[in-house]
């Protein structure tokens, strides 16, 4: 059964995204129309998780105490939709977490939903894609600029794909903490900002000016509030310019404290941040050489959506950087197509009765294409190689959770299986992700056999149980694979697994 085609985007259908972030927490609901997401519900709430963050990486009982009833509300709102259909993201604040389980545990649980952990990087290419379907499409490069709470992302791209990603663990919340830590500003303090923005902007700023873009766009509550006192102030009325910045942070200086912040068309709520967001793009439209940027209205919440709608269009950028990693390491393809079909036969075997779905069956197809990456390093635990590769390797379309269960599966996928890892994941996924380590080796022990044809086994199973049926004439005739068999016996045990064979 092909799992991605029960995932099909239907019209009428809802779908909703929340964004997670380092200030403000969104929720979007959309209902699918003529192949696009209609808007018809929006919540947010200001939550500044990042100042909530100490210098021991945990979070303070008052942040995490608002942030969880945040979402329950967020909650109540999506209850009655399928996982499918609801994609909830989490930034740099709780990437930056010393122990992010701790906090997403009852956060999911709040939420009713799975949360996703995004990489900077990945963040961009959510960003991306949100701005570019919100803006008409035109010829050549466009540069997009998002300050979160937490970091910065810059992206440069073209139509609807991005070309470059970059993300600076610099945002409105973090930086104004950092460089107004008392809440006074001043000029001197200013100058700081902008040197050490600066030299964290140096490390692509030269090679972003050589690639080129032809518009520059900013993105997220941030800027559109810089737009938005531009225009009520009169200091601009066409989108953001060096000159109107350089006058809004003359008169943000003049304030001399964060807490006496105001300006026609800056919302009470965002008043206290709105030092830190001024610094930083100004930094960026000197790093950047800009004269002028013009604001986006959608950002990454509607990325996520877009996101939701190509996979289930089968435009999976997931699968792209699986084919990028397979190809960058000289995966052997035949042999590995042969271990992709044969693991997901069993999985269609056993699917039902061990409640697998069609994540873990992307796990399974994914971890086949590239079980064997680790061969470009060494043969030599190349299962630990391969592991490592994936799960340190920036992976377009993957959440950092979807990236670990990856490596993971490769790491676990010969000789005695990493079962302490495996019992460290969040709980929901010990028992799929066990599971899953179980018939990728498997598929790659009966692979060994080296026939072009499938081996003729089936498998049934029943709570921990897996019954393996194997024709006895073929394994009479694949001593070593029965071997093999025998000895998969005692490693599955560590998972909790117990497995019989049965040859007819």
């Amino acid at each position: 059964m092909n799992t991605r085609l029960a995932e099909s985007i239907r019209d009428g259908d809802l779908l909703a995204a929340a964004d997670i972030g380092s200030n403000s927490f969104h929720l979007i609901v959309a209902r699918y129309e003529h192949g696009e997401p209609r808007v018809i519900d929006r919540l947010r709430d200001n939550i500044r998780l990042a100042a909530g963050l100490k210098s021991d990486g945990s979070l303070d009982n008052a942040h995490r105490d608002k942030a969880l009833e945040c979402l329950a509300r967020f909650g109540q709102r999506v209850r009655g939709l399928p996982p499918q259909r609801v994609r909830a993201v989490a930034t740099n604040a709780v990437r930056r977490l010393r122990a992010p389980e701790q906090f997403l545990a009852p956060a999911e649980a709040a939420l009713g939903h799975a949360i996703e952990v995004v990489s900077g990087r990945e963040e961009a290419r959510l960003i991306y894609l949100g701005v570019a379907h919100g803006i008409p499409d035109t010829p050549g490069r466009r540069l997009v600029v998002d300050i979160g709470g937490g970091s910065t992302e810059f992206i440069i791209g073209e139509h609807l794909e991005p070309l470059k990603t970059e993300s600076l663990q610099v945002g409105c919340v973090a930086s104004t903490l950092r460089f107004f830590p008392d809440g006074k500003l001043s000029a001197k303090r200013w100058q700081q900002a902008q040197t050490e923005i600066a030299v964290e902007l140096q490390q692509f700023a030269a090679a972003y000016r050589a690639f080129g873009w032809r518009e520059a766009i900013g993105s997220s509550g941030t800027i559109r509030a810089i737009d938005a006192v531009l225009r009520d102030t009169g200091w601009s009325d066409a989108g953001i310019t060096r000159a109107a910045l350089a006058r809004l942070r003359d008169a943000v200086l003049a304030c001399g404290s964060v807490d006496r912040v105001a300006f026609p068309g800056l919302s009470a709520d965002r008043a206290g941040i709105f030092a830190g967001g001024v610094a930083i793009l100004e930094a960026a439209f000197a790093a950047l050489e800009l004269e002028h940027m013009r604001v986006a209205e959608t950002s990454m919440r509607e990325g996520l959506l877009y996101d939701m709608i190509g996979r289930a269009e089968h435009r999976d950028p997931r699968d792209a950087s699986i084919e990028a990693l397979a190809h960058r390491y000289a995966v052997d393809r035949e042999h590995a197509a042969r271990v992709e079909t044969c693991a997901l036969a069993l999985f269609d075997d056993v699917a039902v009765a061990w409640q697998l779905g069609p994540a873990e069956r992307d796990w399974l197809a994914w971890a086949a294409r590239i079980h064997e990456i680790g061969l470009a390093i060494a043969h030599s635990q190349y299962h630990k190689h391969g592991a490592y590769i994936v799960e340190h390797s920036d992976l377009a379309g993957f959440a950092s959770n979807e990236q670990h269960v990856l490596a993971l599966l490769l790491r676990c996928q010969r000789r005695k299986p990493d079962a302490p890892a495996v019992r460290t994941l969040p709980e929901r996924l010990r028992v799929p992700v066990a599971r899953s380590v179980a018939l990728l080796r498997l598929a790659i022990l009966l692979g060994r056999a080296g026939d072009a044809r499938p081996a003729p086994v089936s498998l049934r199973a029943d709570a921990n149980h897996l019954h393996t049926d194997i024709d006895r004439t073929w394994l009479d005739t694949h001593p070593l694979t029965r071997a093999d068999l025998d000895q998969e016996r005692g490693y599955l045990k560590a998972l909790d697994i117990k497995m019989d064979i049965c040859a007819r």
